[in-house]
């Protein structure tokens, strides 16, 4: 059993993909980071080996939809509610970055503060 920290630990990984954004004037909805990462899900609970091509690009639609500071905070809020309906594998989640060709210039971690994302 996954507890809530290892949940957020998942989750936290997808998060972490905003901080990568380009600039843009896009807005975004909870339900557009909702729509953008379902083909992730059944990866992260029963995957192996690399993520289906429809989750590295719903990762990247939402990097460049979540351009400005507030944007990516709310995405990560979406995500982190989200994530409490979901049983993620934590490794998988920690892997994505790597396994859909995006390198990340931190660690990925459960404690992620989505009010401290610039």
């Amino acid at each position: 059993m996954n507890s809530p920290s290892v949940v957020a630990a998942a989750m936290a990984a997808l998060m972490m993909f905003l901080l990568l954004t380009p600039p843009s004037d896009a807005a975004i909805s909870c339900s557009d980071v909702i729509k953008d990462l379902r083909p992730c899900v059944n990866y992260l609970m029963n995957g192996s080996g690399k993520p289906p091509a429809a989750c590295c690009s719903g990762i990247s639609t939402i990097q460049a939809a979540a351009s400005t500071t507030a944007d990516k905070q709310a995405a990560c809020n979406c995500i982190k509610s989200a994530s409490k309906q979901i049983n993620p594998n934590p490794q998988l989640a920690q892997a994505l970055p790597a396994n859909c060709g995006i390198t990340l210039p931190f660690t990925v971690s459960p404690n992620v503060d989505c009010s401290k994302i610039t």
